[in-house]
């Protein structure tokens, strides 16, 4: 599902293309992306319709509303530059 983010002749916009066992490909303004469970592991278990819903997060991000996650459109040019950190809190085991 393609979203416009803004009114220029250059649109931009966001979808998955797709859904594999072991990533997702999206697409950002016509430039793939192909994002590992690995990496981002919030896609691993999340319903089909969750991760086609995507959209645009101002200019330079996209957001997964239902799957609570945004990125940077940056971190999936350059994901060497992004290291995943994830903290848990004292009462997730």
């Amino acid at each position: 599902m393609k979203k416009n983010l803004n009114q220029n002749t250059e649109r931009t916009y966001v979808e998955v293309r797709l859904i594999t066992p072991m990533g997702i490909i999206v697409s950002v303004s016509g430039c793939d992306y192909y994002i590992s469970y690995d990496r981002l592991p919030w896609f691993r278990e999340a319903k089909v319709s969750d991760i086609f819903n995507v959209k645009m997060c101002g200019n330079d991000g996209i957001r997964w509303e239902a799957l609570n996650v945004d990125l940077e459109i940056d971190s999936l040019i350059h994901p060497e530059q992004y290291p995943l950190v994830m903290k848990r809190t004292v009462n997730e085991v």
